[in-house]
């Protein structure tokens, strides 16, 4: 009796194995809610998807969902599209959207926009409701000098024919930001913008920002304007503080000039008390080349000194009587 059970429960065993590996070579309840759905699969194409290493419900659960819409997609297209790395979900969803938004959408654009790395259900949405990109401030100068911060707000519509190859929002807000730097700096006065700021969005609207872009532009609100530094007055001061340094450079350099020069002659000066001190080293010696040559005599000689003392003593008595009479006068 026991041995009965145990075979019996082996070949339960068996079987519930076997069936597992049944169901995961021939996906049977999917293909039988592919027959339920009115979509025509064999249980063979099943099991060669399995083959080719594509997950059975990534394809059919798209395509019943394409076959309810009335799409008219097969499973090659999807299976195709799967194993070129695409998202086949996505693209079904998209293109059921654009289908009931009224939006021509074939599936091989559909699969080249979602393989060109783009959301194509994204697109699809943003064509039918418009999405709202915020620029960052963009600070622009005028012709008066002062600084003008602006931040605008672009309405854009996915533009689906230019989604595969056409640049993105950040070439959208780099040519907004382009344009109102442009306007802004061709204003006269700061207070142009701030009384007009939709001068700007109609000057930034007529450059056509979007060509070339996955985009078009349906408009653009100035959200913000604030008037930032005074850069004119700014750059002033600084060209002021500029010339003011080179102005004591070159007054330095004069100074280290004038400096060098007085040295320079202060050498020069010392330069000739050394020739006058050897010139007049040269007198003693002439005169006693005179005496002894017999060209004068000793009593010339003598009279010479005299004469130097003489005017030695008129000289300190003059200095004397200077200092008497600069003193101070005795009261009589």
């Amino acid at each position: 009796m026991e041995a009965s059970l145990i075979t019996i429960l082996l070949i339960a065993v068996v079987v519930i194995i076997a069936l597992s590996v049944f169901l995961s070579f021939f996906p049977l309840m999917l293909w039988i809610s592919a027959l339920a759905s009115g979509v025509r699969l064999s249980i063979i194409t099943l099991v060669a998807m399995r083959l080719r290493r594509v997950t059975p419900s990534r394809i059919v659960n798209p395509l019943i969902k394409a076959t309810k819409a009335g799409l008219g997609l097969n499973i090659n297209q999807l299976e195709s599209h799967y194993l070129a790395g695409g998202n086949v979900d996505r693209v079904v969803n998209a293109l059921i959207a654009a289908q009931r938004a009224d939006i021509p959408l074939e599936f091989t654009r559909a699969a080249a926009i979602d393989l060109a790395g783009r959301d194509v259900l994204q697109a699809v949405q943003m064509s039918v409701n418009p999405r709202v990109i915020e620029t960052p401030t963009v600070a622009a100068v005028a012709r008066d000098g002062i600084e003008v911060k602006v931040k605008a707000r672009v309405t854009v519509r996915a533009n689906i024919d230019r989604l595969v190859g056409g640049a993105g929002e950040e070439t959208i807000i780099a040519r907004v930001g382009e344009g109102i730097v442009t306007t802004v700096g061709s204003s006269n006065s700061h207070k142009d913008v701030l009384e007009n700021p939709d001068s700007i969005s109609r000057t930034v609207l007529q450059k056509g920002l979007d060509a070339g872009t996955a985009f078009e532009i349906l408009s653009i609100d100035i959200a913000d304007v604030d008037v930032g530094k005074n850069i004119g007055a700014y750059l002033q001061t600084e060209q002021a503080e500029a010339d003011k340094r080179i102005a004591q450079a070159k007054a330095e350099e004069r100074r280290a000039m004038a400096v060098a020069q007085e040295q320079e002659m202060k050498a020069r000066v010392v330069e000739m008390k050394a020739l006058v001190v050897e010139s007049e080293s040269q007198v003693p010696l002439a005169m006693a080349e005179a005496l002894r040559g017999g060209q004068i005599g000793v009593m010339d000689y003598m009279n010479l000194k005299n004469i130097e003392a003489d005017t030695q003593m008129r000289g300190s008595l003059g200095k004397m009587g200077d200092q008497d009479n600069d003193g101070p006068k005795s009261n009589k």
